[in-house]
C-alpha cells in the first residue's frame, strides 16, 4: 500500500492547490467587484427614480372617435382609370376601323363610274371591303375549276407596291400604301363579275374579249377617279388609268385563261 501511495503522489504532482481557490464575490450594490467593473458604465440606482409630470414630454391627443380612426388614405375607385361607364366607350367596329356606311359609299362609287368620289372617304385606309373581294374573286376563280389564290395575292401585293411608289412620284401631297391597296381592292369588284362570267360560259370567244375589255376599262377608269379626287391631281386621270389597266389586265387574263 505504501507503494501506491508513493505511485499517487507521483504520478499528480502539479502546482495547483485547492487552498488557492477563493469564492467570487459580485458586488450588485456597485461598491466593488468584477461585475461592477464590466457594467460600471450603467447606473442601476436610476431606475427608481421619480419623473415629475411637468418634465416628461406632452403627448398628441387622440382627436379620432372609438372604433372609428381617421383615414388618411381615400383609395381610388376603378372607375376613374377606366372611364365613368362602358357607354363612352367607343363601339368594337369603330375601335377596329371598319365602318360599314364608308364601305357602301365606295362600294356605289366603285360600280357607278360616273358619280363624282368623296375625297375624304377615299383618303382612308379601309382593308375590310379589298379583303372580302380578293376572297370572292378566288372564290369565283375556284368554282371554275381555277385554284388561283397565290396568284391573285402575288399579283395584289406587286401591283399595290407599284402604285404607291407611281403615285408618289405624281402627286404633290404623297399617298399611304394603304391608301392605295383600299382603292385597288374596291376598284377589283367589276372583276368578279366577269370571273363569275367564266363560271357559265366561256371568254375566249369574241363576245368576251369585248366583255373583258369592258370590265378592264370599267376597273381602271373607277381607280383613276378615285385616286384624283383623294390626291387632287386634276388632268392626270388617263396618266393614272394607264397602269391601272395593266394592273387588271392581268387579273382578267387569270379569268380568261
Amino acid at each position: 500500500m505504501s507503494g501506491f501511495d508513493n505511485l499517487n503522489t507521483d504520478f499528480y504532482q502539479t502546482s495547483y492547490s485547492i487552498d488557492d481557490q477563493s469564492q467570487p464575490s459580485y458586488d450588485y450594490g456597485g461598491s466593488g467587484g468584477p461585475y461592477s467593473k464590466q457594467y460600471a458604465g450603467y447606473d442601476y440606482s436610476q431606475q427608481g427614480r421619480f419623473v415629475p409630470p411637468d418634465m416628461m414630454q406632452p403627448q398628441q391627443p387622440y382627436t379620432g372617435q372609438i372604433f372609428q380612426p381617421a383615414q388618411t388614405y381615400t383609395p381610388s375607385t376603378p372607375q376613374t382609370f377606366y372611364g365613368n361607364n362602358f357607354e363612352d366607350e367607343p363601339p368594337l367596329l369603330e375601335e377596329l376601323g371598319i365602318n360599314f356606311d364608308h364601305i357602301w359609299q365606295k362600294t356605289l362609287t366603285v360600280l357607278h363610274p360616273l358619280k363624282v368620289a368623296d375625297g375624304s372617304i377615299m383618303n382612308e385606309t379601309d382593308l375590310a371591303g379589298p379583303m372580302v373581294f380578293c376572297l370572292a374573286f378566288g372564290a369565283t376563280l375556284l368554282l371554275a375549276g381555277k385554284i388561283q389564290f397565290g396568284y391573285v395575292y402575288g399579283i395584289s401585293a406587286i401591283g399595290c407596291l407599284g402604285m404607291f411608289c407611281l403615285l408618289n412620284l405624281m402627286s404633290m401631297t404623297g399617298v399611304s400604301f394603304g391608301c392605295v391597296a383600299s382603292v385597288l381592292g374596291y376598284c377589283l369588284l367589276p372583276m368578279i363579275l366577269l370571273s363569275s362570267f367564266a363560271v357559265v360560259f366561256s371568254l375566249q370567244g369574241m363576245v368576251g374579249v369585248i366583255l373583258t375589255a369592258g370590265i378592264i376599262g370599267w376597273c381602271s377608269f373607277s381607280a383613276s377617279k378615285i385616286f384624283i379626287s383623294a390626291l387632287a391631281m386634276e388632268g392626270q386621270q388617263l396618266l393614272v388609268a394607264y397602269p391601272c389597266a395593266l394592273l387588271y389586265g392581268v387579273f382578267a387574263l387569270i379569268s380568261v385563261f
